[in-house]
């Protein structure tokens, strides 16, 4: 089977370089490329784009060992109905290792065309690094780095206005262009730069918060075979991912006519407020996630399609967010029930197999930024408490005792909090545990034992899972 590469299969467009983005990983190839590839194929946006390994070991030289080409898959479920596609990558024009090639990272700076630059360095890859120093060749930071390129090209066009940069960070935190933006202030303190380039940062340039959602299994490694099949050439950067899409950009018009997403099939949003969208996301998709791991390991169930599709399982994980998240919710309500229908799609996804041990980790700290603010404006709201979500409160308390029903449970948490929760429970009556849990400030960042019935309706929970396990227990709490 022949080598992919541009000159085996005849793809010869050069385009110019639009975008620099740092990273190279499976996300950004099967989301950003995809979104600027459908936004060159269907508006003719003729965007190149340089990509940048961030960290000292990447994957640049086998991307640039297949002049910058890939096969994405894209497979899941849309209304219900399975849907498969692939399509060859064909939008990235140069990979670049500033490890190796730091002047040539620099050079990018000087592109006529470039407009935009796009990251997802991971959640630790926005941050500031107070050792970096301006002459580091590079410095370790991706804030860093990009400081430096846009030093580069302020000094190059003589500080232009007209020559900067839309920068989209792709990175899962919360504001995170206003993060990177702040970031980057730091360093031209730091490095003592100069008036005249924090003004054209300010002013020239402008940073856009991001939401990004899709699910990317990545390189397909136990299917592989199966996936080379239905090539006619040797690819070693298949990357698979979910049909879903979903990209909301806080931004204006001016970014909208930069960007003319609107024109194409892809669902982009470009927004004046992302939060909305965030919180969505949080409270319902992140938010189902939370709540099924611990209640849904309880059970028995080893993947998030599982759980869906079970008898029990499935309703209770289902009416959890229908009848008690997205009431708390301020958007539209026939908008939310869209987006919670296709969440359950996606779980269902026949294609992905989403292992709950593997979405387990840290499960404390998520359930307080994902289900506990639904629980508690449930009960502003309602004023009673969210009967599911309690008792999915409940079993993740249950979870961290760490074996149930003779079963070790997949715990994955700081030292500190595995070994408090343990303790709590060989010591511990279930009255004891619920309150001294609920009571952990640093866990929840209040003491919950102030919310109205909860202390006791997390201690009949506990005391129901343990006589009758977690179908019967549910149902005894219903009655209760």
């Amino acid at each position: 089977m022949q080598k992919l590469n541009r000159n085996n299969i005849e793809v010869s467009d050069v385009l110019p370089i639009k975008i620099v983005q740092f990273g190279e990983g499976n996300f950004l190839r099967a989301f950003v490329e995809y979104a600027f590839q459908t936004l060159n194929n269907e508006v003719g946006f003729n965007a190149g784009i340089a990509v940048v390994q961030p960290i000292d070991k990447g994957m640049v030289l086998m991307l640039n060992d297949q002049d910058g080409l890939y096969t994405l898959f894209t497979k899941g479920l849309e209304n219900g109905v399975a849907v498969e596609k692939k399509e060859l990558i064909t939008n990235i024009v140069s990979g670049i290792d500033p490890y190796l090639n730091f002047n040539d990272f620099l050079n990018l700076s000087r592109e006529p065309e470039l407009e935009f630059v796009i990251s997802n360095t991971t959640e630790a890859g926005i941050s500031f690094v107070e050792i970096d120093e301006f002459n580091m060749a590079p410095p370790s930071s991706f804030p860093a780095k990009l400081t430096r390129l846009l030093f580069e090209r302020f000094t190059y066009f003589n500080g232009a206005s007209d020559r900067g940069l839309t920068i989209i960070p792709c990175e899962l935190i919360n504001y995170n262009s206003d993060t990177l933006k702040q970031i980057i202030l730091d360093y031209i303190s730091l490095w003592n730069l100069s008036k005249e380039f924090k003004y054209w940062i300010l002013n020239s340039c402008t940073f856009h918060n991001t939401l990004v959602d899709r699910i990317v299994p990545g390189y397909p490694r136990d299917q592989i075979e199966a996936y080379n099949k239905q090539l006619n050439y040797q690819d070693n950067l298949i990357v698979s991912a979910e049909t879903f899409f979903l990209w909301v950009i806080e931004g204006d018009e001016a970014l909208k006519k930069k960007l003319p997403f609107h024109k194409t099939s892809l669902d982009v949003k470009i927004v004046n407020d992302m939060q909305p969208f965030r919180t969505r996301k949080v409270r319902i998709l992140n938010g189902a996630h939370t709540a099924m791991v611990p209640f849904s390991l309880l059970y028995g169930n080893a993947t998030v399609k599982e759980t869906v599709e079970e008898d029990f399982t499935g309703p209770f994980i289902r009416s959890l967010v229908f009848d008690e998240v997205i009431p708390t919710l301020e958007m539209e309500k026939e908008e939310l029930n869209e987006f919670a229908n296709a969440v359950f799609d996606r779980f269902r996804n026949p294609f992905i197999k989403h292992q709950l041990a593997s979405i387990a980790l840290n499960s404390i700290s998520k359930f307080k930024v994902r289900v506990l603010p639904s629980l508690l404006m449930y009960h502003q709201i309602k004023g009673n408490l969210p009967t599911k979500m309690v008792f999915a409160f409940a079993c993740l308390i249950r979870f961290y005792k760490g074996n149930y029903n003779g079963n070790v449970m997949p715990v994955n948490d700081d030292n500190d909090v595995v070994s408090e929760m343990a303790l709590l429970w060989k010591l511990c009556s279930m009255n004891e545990i619920a309150t001294k849990v609920l009571g952990k400030t640093q866990y929840w960042g209040q003491d919950l034992n102030e919310i109205e019935g909860l202390t006791n309706a997390i201690t009949t929970s506990l005391e129901l899972i343990e006589e009758y396990g977690i179908e019967k227990g549910f149902l005894k709490l219903g009655q209760s």
